[in-house]
């Protein structure tokens, strides 16, 4: 009887392996687009201008904090003036200084901490603030050090093609915004070393204004699933 229930396990188990992998070729088939090629230069900094003033985007330069969460996980006061942000994490909270991140100071249960637990502490505020903070501010980092911008005119109109050469914790990925008529960003399309899919798309919906005067999707969506940030709060 042991036997046979091995059997029947290893048979369900290999043919789920199966169905992934079958599953994983037709969308490697399906998402294996090229990262266009377009025009640099004033056309791709002209069009990267109309999606900021879309967005306020020196309203958002002017804003003092910015507060959200993450998976329900990861909790972030971001000060932009001062470019510091308080994470926090289970019993961690890290004072992350994303100028000099090896100055930042953490605490467990408000203890300050060192050494080796100090610094996975950091590594770990710092990736996941960058990428955290990417899903919910991205469109204004088409001027970041290091940003290549693209005119891209294709049938659906004209895109704006970012591709990050430097900084932050995955550098060389690429994103290809949708603009609507009014140059407000509606999706992205992405070309990233995390994900094995190339020019997978996620929709950024319903724009509302916040209370820094400029503003933010209400919803993300990535292969019709949320991207899960909640709670924000600008000031």
């Amino acid at each position: 009887m042991l036997k046979k229930i091995l059997r029947i396990s290893l048979y369900t188990l290999l043919t789920l392996l199966g169905i992934l992998i079958v599953s994983f070729v037709a969308l490697k088939v399906v998402y294996n687009e090229e990262i266009p090629e377009g025009v640099s230069g004033e056309p791709a900094d002209a069009l990267a201008e109309k999606m900021l003033e879309a967005i306020h985007h020196q309203k958002f330069k002017k804003a003092e904090e910015i507060h959200w969460e993450f998976r329900g996980e990861n909790r972030y006061e971001w000060n932009l003036q001062e470019d510091v942000v308080e994470v926090y994490w289970k019993d961690f909270q890290v004072t992350l200084l994303t100028k000099n991140p090896e100055e930042s100071k953490v605490y467990q249960n408000d203890n300050e901490i060192h050494g080796e637990e100090r610094k996975e502490a950091i590594a770990y505020a710092t990736k996941n603030f960058n990428n955290d903070s990417f899903w919910l501010i991205a469109p204004h980092k088409v001027y970041d050090d290091g940003v290549e911008r693209q005119m891209i005119d294709e049938g659906d109109g004209k895109q704006l093609l970012v591709t990050y050469t430097s900084g932050g914790s995955t550098p060389g990925d690429s994103y290809l915004w949708k603009l609507d008529d009014d140059y407000l960003p509606v999706a992205m399309k992405m070309w990233v070393s995390i994900i094995p899919l190339d020019g997978v798309e996620a929709q950024w919906c319903n724009w509302q204004m916040t209370d820094g005067g400029f503003p933010l999707p209400q919803k993300r969506t990535f292969f019709g699933l949320e991207i899960p940030i909640s709670e924000v709060v600008v000031k």
